[in-house]
């Protein structure tokens, strides 16, 4: 079926490449540093590929990240706007990030650039594949060929139901992130403390709860699942993760168990957002209810 519009998205959605792909998504790459030398989250030649960067922070690295450039999503967007296509941007969670308050700005001068076109911008309010999963379903919801108002529609409509929870194994990377407290990381690394948290509904990361012990923290993660789920058809559930893999397979188990669900897309969580949460976190994105802790 013919695309009725372009879809984009950043790389902080965290898909695979080749995935986005099939799937006709354009994602634009980020910017991030290790030890003060530049890179972008797209492969190409100077990339690091993602366990050399989180060995690298295993190591001591210090890593940053830097904002999708304005001038990027001009000129990702003119690309398809010159070819008569309309443009569609879900954008990383603007309780993140000022992408999206960039290139809603953006998006505006290009409308009166090309008046014939529908240029969108949507705040996903939503992180890594979280992100990614919102824009899987607005993909399937353009593939099913509904137009560019209706997708955008159901995307501002149906975005806070998708579900973040994720843990991390090692606290200090939160401290240096500004997450939390020397004194939490130093005295829950010690007691082997792991916290839970989420993204809120203004798409902000926030602590719910913590345990002790790794499997233990993972296995949290399901257990918010089985509240949160609802009546909510998951036929696929996303996990990422920072160079764990058999942790994320740990949680896709459980969840099969749990709920009889056999799809999942598992990948790494990129260097933009694995800067701030480090190696060993772990990530499961759902649709539920909503997002609403008690």
């Amino acid at each position: 079926m013919k695309q009725t519009f372009q879809l984009i998205t950043d790389m902080n959605c965290d898909l695979p490449e080749n995935f986005a792909k099939e799937h006709k998504i354009e994602m634009m790459s980020m910017g991030y540093s290790v030890d003060g030398v530049e890179y972008l989250t797209a492969e190409h030649p100077e990339s690091l590929d993602s366990k050399e960067f989180y060995t690298k922070m295993r190591e001591g690295a210090v890593t940053k990240t830097v904002a999708l450039e304005t001038e990027l999503f001009r000129e990702t967007a003119k690309k398809y706007l010159e070819q008569d296509m309309d443009v569609l941007y879900i954008a990383f969670s603007s309780g993140l990030s000022s992408t999206f308050q960039n290139s809603a700005r953006i998006a505006e001068e290009l409308a009166a650039e090309y008046p014939s076109r529908k240029i969108k911008v949507v705040d996903s309010l939503c992180a890594s594949l979280g992100q990614g999963l919102l824009v899987y379903y607005a993909a399937a919801q353009r593939d099913e060929g509904k137009r560019i108002d209706e997708v955008a529609e159901w995307v501002g409509d149906n975005r806070l139901k998708i579900c973040h929870y994720f843990t991390v194994d090692d606290l200090n990377f939160l401290h240096r992130g500004g997450r939390v407290s020397k004194t939490t990381a130093v005295v829950g690394s010690m007691l082997g403390i792991k916290p839970v948290l989420h993204v809120d509904d203004d798409g902000h990361l926030i602590a719910i709860g913590k345990v002790r012990g790794r499997k233990q923290s993972l296995t949290a993660l399901v257990d918010r699942m089985e509240k949160k789920i609802g009546g909510n058809e998951n036929k696929i559930v996303f996990i990422s993760h920072g160079d764990c893999e058999d942790d994320a397979k740990f949680i896709a188990e459980q969840v099969r168990k749990r709920f009889g669900i056999k799809s999942f897309l598992i990948n790494y969580i990129g260097a933009s957002i694995g800067s701030h949460s480090g190696p060993g976190t772990a990530a499961l994105f759902f649709v539920g209810d909503d997002r609403k802790e008690k």
